[in-house]
C-alpha cells in the first residue's frame, strides 16, 4: 500500500470516527429518548447530498478536570452549509452525544465561522440547539464563546434570516442566541428554555416548579411568546423550518421567492359579503377571511397560540409572499393588549427588514382597559406596534372590515403611518370611539338634565347613539378626507389586494439617515 493510499485510508477512518460523535452507545441513548442525533437532523433538513461540513476534525483545547481524556472530533457541534429547496443555507446542530453538547471555546468558534460565512454570502443561518449549556470546565472561555455568538446574532439581525430550533435543553446564557434570532421553534415535551432551572428557582424563591412548567414549549408558545412554533415530532419541526424558508428571501437585499400562482386573481368570494354580523357586538372568525383571500387558502401562521386576539403569518397573493396581520374578533373581541401589540410589532419589523409586503386586516374596538394592562406598560407595547408600522417602508395594504376606533385605528397601519393603499368594506366603522361611548360623553349634561326633570334619559341617549352611528359608524367620513382610498365590495377583496400589491411592487421609500431609532422597548 502506497503512502498516498494510507493517507486516504486514514482520512476515511477519521471521517467515520467523527460522524459517530460520542460513539454508538451515546447515539443509542439519544435515540432511546425519542430524539435524533445532530447529523440525522441536518440530513432531514437539507436537500439530499448537499451538506458540506466544516471543522469536522476540530478539537477542544481544555485540559482542566480531565477534559484532555474526553476529546471527540468535531467537539459537540456539527457545522456546515447545504441547500433547502435548492437555496443555500448555513446550519449548525449541537451534538448532545458529545459532552452533552455543552458549549466550549472550540464549539463557539465553529458556530461563529459559519455565521461569518453566511453574512459574507447573504444566506440564512439555522441553528439546531440541544445542549447542556456552557462547558463548566472551561469557565470564562465558554462564556466568551457565547458572547461571540450573541454579537454575531446582533450584527446579522435584519441582514440574513436566523432560525432557531430547540430540540432539547437550552438553559442559562444559551437561551439568548435563540432569543436574538428571528424565529424560534420548540419541541413539545422534549425541549425547554429558561435562564435558571427548577433547583435554583426553589432555592431562591421557594417555588416548586418542573422543567416543563418553567420553560417548556407549552409555556413559551402560550404565555411568554418566546417561541413562534411548536412541533410534536422532529420530522414535523424540520418540515416547518423548510416551509418557513419558502416565504422569506435569502437576505435583506433580495426579494422573497415568487412562485407560480394557480389561484385566479379575480376569484370572487361571495361568502365575504355576508360574513360581518348585523350585530356589531357579535364575533366572527377572521381566519375565514384570511383563507378566502390568499392564494389557495394557504396561511402559514406565526405564534398561533400566543396573543390570539391578533393573527400574524405568511401567505401569498398571486404568488407574491406577504405578511398578514389581522385582528381576531372571536378572541377578546379583537382588542389590542400588551401581548398582541408586541407580537404584531415584532412580525411587522421582520417583514419590513426582509422586503415582505404587509397586508393588514382591521377589526379592532380599542385597547384592553384595566390596571393589569396599564401596570404592564400597554402604552409602551402599543407604541411598539405604532413604531413598527410607521417605520416600515415595504408596501402596506390595509383593509378595514368593521371596527377601527381611537388609538387602535392609528396603530393598525392607518394612512398617516404611511399606509400605501387603505381600503374599507361598507361595514367599516372608523371613529374616535363606539357610538354608545361617544353619545355618553357628548350628551352627558343633557341626559343629566332630562333625568332630573323626570324624562327618559336612556331613550334620549339611544337616539343620539343612532345619530352618531349614522354619521360616523361608516367608512365614508374617512373616505371623504382621503384617509380611505376606496370602499370595496367584500367579495372583491382578493382582487383589489393583489392589484394594490402589483401596483406597489416598485415602491421606493427610505427613512431619514440615522444610526438607529430608539424604539419604545
Amino acid at each position: 500500500m502506497s503512502k498516498q493510499t494510507e493517507r486516504i485510508q486514514e482520512l476515511i477512518e477519521l471521517r467515520q470516527k467523527a460522524r459517530l460523535g460520542g460513539g454508538e452507545k451515546a447515539i443509542d441513548k439519544q435515540h432511546a429518548k425519542g430524539k435524533f442525533t445532530a447529523r440525522e437532523r441536518i440530513s432531514m433538513l437539507l436537500d439530499e447530498g448537499s451538506f458540506e461540513e466544516f471543522d469536522m476534525f476540530k478539537l477542544h483545547k481544555c485540559h482542566n478536570f480531565g477534559m484532555e481524556k474526553k476529546q471527540y472530533l468535531g467537539d459537540g457541534v456539527v457545522t456546515g452549509s447545504g441547500t433547502i429547496g435548492g437555496r443555500l443555507v448555513y446550519v449548525f446542530a449541537q451534538d448532545f452525544t458529545v459532552n452533552a453538547g455543552s458549549l466550549s471555546e472550540t464549539l463557539a468558534e465553529k458556530i461563529c465561522k459559519i455565521m461569518d460565512m453566511a453574512m459574507k454570502v447573504g444566506a440564512p443561518v439555522i441553528g439546531l440547539n440541544d445542549s447542556g449549556g456552557a462547558r463548566i470546565q472551561e469557565g470564562i472561555n465558554a462564556l466568551a464563546g457565547y458572547a461571540e455568538i450573541f454579537q454575531r446574532n446582533i450584527l446579522a439581525s435584519g441582514v440574513i434570516p436566523q432560525i432557531s430550533g430547540i430540540f432539547g435543553p437550552c438553559a442559562g446564557g444559551a437561551v439568548y442566541s435563540p432569543a436574538l434570532t428571528d424565529f424560534t421553534l420548540m419541541m413539545e415535551n422534549t425541549s425547554y428554555m429558561f435562564l435558571t432551572g427548577p433547583a435554583v428557582v426553589k432555592s431562591v424563591t421557594g417555588e416548586n416548579v418542573d422543567q416543563e412548567s418553567l420553560g417548556g414549549a407549552s409555556v413559551h408558545s402560550t404565555k411568554s411568546g418566546v417561541c413562534h412554533f411548536t412541533a410534536a415530532t422532529e420530522e414535523e419541526a424540520i418540515a416547518m423550518i423548510q416551509q418557513l424558508l419558502t416565504y422569506i428571501p435569502q437576505n435583506n437585499q433580495e426579494e422573497p421567492p415568487l412562485v407560480e400562482c394557480t389561484d385566479p386573481i379575480d376569484r370572487l368570494e361571495d361568502s365575504l359579503n355576508a360574513i360581518i354580523p348585523d350585530n356589531p357586538n357579535q364575533a366572527y372568525d377572521m381566519y375565514e377571511v384570511v383563507s378566502a383571500i390568499v392564494d389557495n387558502g394557504e396561511f402559514f401562521e406565526v405564534q398561533p397560540q400566543f396573543a390570539q386576539n391578533i393573527i400574524t403569518g405568511f401567505a401569498r397573493f398571486n404568488g407574491r409572499s406577504v405578511g398578514v396581520i389581522a385582528n381576531q374578533p372571536s378572541k377578546l373581541a379583537g382588542v389590542l393588549d400588551c401581548n398582541a401589540s408586541r407580537k404584531g410589532a415584532r412580525f411587522v419589523r421582520f417583514c419590513d427588514a426582509f422586503n415582505i409586503p404587509l397586508v393588514t386586516l382591521v377589526d379592532v374596538p380599542g385597547f384592553l382597559p384595566g390596571t393589569g394592562q396599564e401596570y404592564n406598560a400597554v402604552i409602551l407595547h402599543g407604541a411598539k406596534l405604532l413604531y413598527a408600522y410607521g417605520e416600515a417602508t415595504v408596501p402596506k395594504v390595509t383593509v378595514t372590515l368593521r371596527k377601527s376606533y381611537g388609538g387602535s385605528h392609528i396603530v393598525m397601519s392607518c394612512k398617516q403611518l404611511r399606509g400605501d393603499i387603505n381600503y374599507a368594506w361598507p361595514s367599516a366603522e372608523i371613529a374616535v370611539m363606539g357610538a354608545s361611548g361617544a353619545a355618553a360623553v357628548l350628551y352627558a349634561k343633557e341626559a343629566k338634565t332630562i333625568k332630573e326633570e323626570g324624562g327618559d334619559a336612556a331613550a334620549f341617549i339611544k337616539e343620539k347613539e343612532d345619530e352618531y352611528t349614522k354619521l360616523f359608524a361608516n367608512p365614508y367620513q374617512a373616505a371623504k378626507y382621503g384617509y380611505i382610498d376606496d370602499v370595496i365590495e367584500p367579495r372583491n377583496t382578493r382582487f383589489r389586494v393583489i392589484r394594490a400589491l402589483e401596483q406597489l411592487a416598485t415602491k421606493t421609500l427610505t427613512n431619514p439617515a440615522k444610526k438607529h431609532g430608539n424604539i419604545p422597548l
